[in-house]
């Protein structure tokens, strides 16, 4: 997991873990029926996913299966969630008939004719609860946002299963990201008023939190104005902020934020320093005194934090 990407999510992911039932039998938790439910939403790039991720490592016991699935980004299909969780899987014992598992895994030579919606709508809960079998589980849902029609309707039936031993674990973006945004809105309602479900938000870091993330990235400290140029650049975004990270962005800015006050004049005496001339040097391509060139050496050797003529002459060559 990249660095920063749990920064400020520390509440939410406590949660998520107390979500998950110690005991390693079952995770519809408190006495309710059916699977319980972890609902997270937030924009692109937010960190819904690493959070899940993060859950995941922390699980413990760790769960005997999880069930991962998301929509095709450009041509969403019917049942795209669980044809994304069977793809790879041995199906050869799931207790569904041939032609309808070949449906619902969306494969290319799958019969023309098919069931009923319900019909299919129960099939494929059938599939979902064999897959987890005793249990205790985990079905991941990425993108409810983009999921196809009946995806969404088999997520919002998984969410009221009875007896099924599994937490329900969706990431959406908000709704009006949606092709459907009604039915979107509609069953993400649906999976928060499950009982015991658990509803997140995330929304962008804050100015510390964008500090920690820099902090951890370049091994100390950052200055305030390379914090305001993540946040600019970010606006709080953790993926963005990790990508400007990435393309040298916080170390362009330190070394901006970092350079000191020089007068034009120490400036001209800086890059004589740099051409290697000495002090009589210095002042007769300045037209000034030895006396001035000297204490303009002196400043110059304090400011750039220098120790010697040559140090600061390196720095300047470093800072052109």
């Amino acid at each position: 997991m990249r660095p920063g990407t749990m920064v400020g999510r520390a509440a939410q992911l406590g949660e998520f873990v107390d979500a998950w039932s110690s005991d390693g039998t079952r995770v519809n938790g408190r006495g309710h029926r059916g699977p319980r439910t972890v609902m997270i939403t937030g924009a692109t790039g937010v960190g819904k996913s690493a959070l899940v991720a993060a859950a995941l490592d922390a699980f413990a016991p760790a769960p005997s299966v999880v069930l991962s699935g998301t929509a095709r980004v450009h041509t969403p299909a019917p049942y795209d969630w669980l044809a994304a969780v069977l793809t790879g899987r041995e199906t050869g014992d799931l207790p569904v008939p041939d032609d309808a598992l070949a449906w619902l895994a969306q494969h290319p030579d799958a019969p023309r004719e098919r069931y009923a919606p319900g019909a299919l709508l129960r099939l494929a809960v059938t599939v979902v609860r064999a897959l987890v079998g005793s249990g205790p589980g985990v079905l991941v849902v990425e993108d409810l946002h983009a999921l196809d029609p009946a995806s969404l309707n088999l997520i919002g039936e998984l969410a009221v299963v009875p007896d099924l031993p599994a937490l329900l674990v969706v990431t959406s973006q908000p709704p009006d990201a949606a092709v459907s945004p009604d039915m979107v809105a509609r069953t993400i309602a649906r999976l928060a008023g499950t009982p015991g479900a658990v509803r997140q938000h995330l929304g962008p870091l804050g100015p510390d939190e964008v500090a920690t993330v820099l902090a951890d990235r370049v091994g100390r400290a950052v200055a305030p104005e390379v914090v305001a140029a993540g946040m600019r650049h970010s606006d709080g975004n953790p993926y963005r902020l990790l990508e400007w990270l990435a393309a040298g962005g916080a170390a362009a800015e330190t070394v901006t934020a970092e350079l000191p006050e020089l007068t034009a004049r120490e400036l001209e005496v800086l890059s004589c320093l740099a051409e290697g001339m000495s002090n009589k040097q210095v002042a007769r391509s300045l037209g000034i005194s030895i006396r001035t060139v000297t204490v303009h050496v002196s400043n110059l050797l304090r400011k750039t934090r220098s120790t010697s003529r040559t140090e600061a002459a390196l720095w300047a060559l470093r800072h052109r």
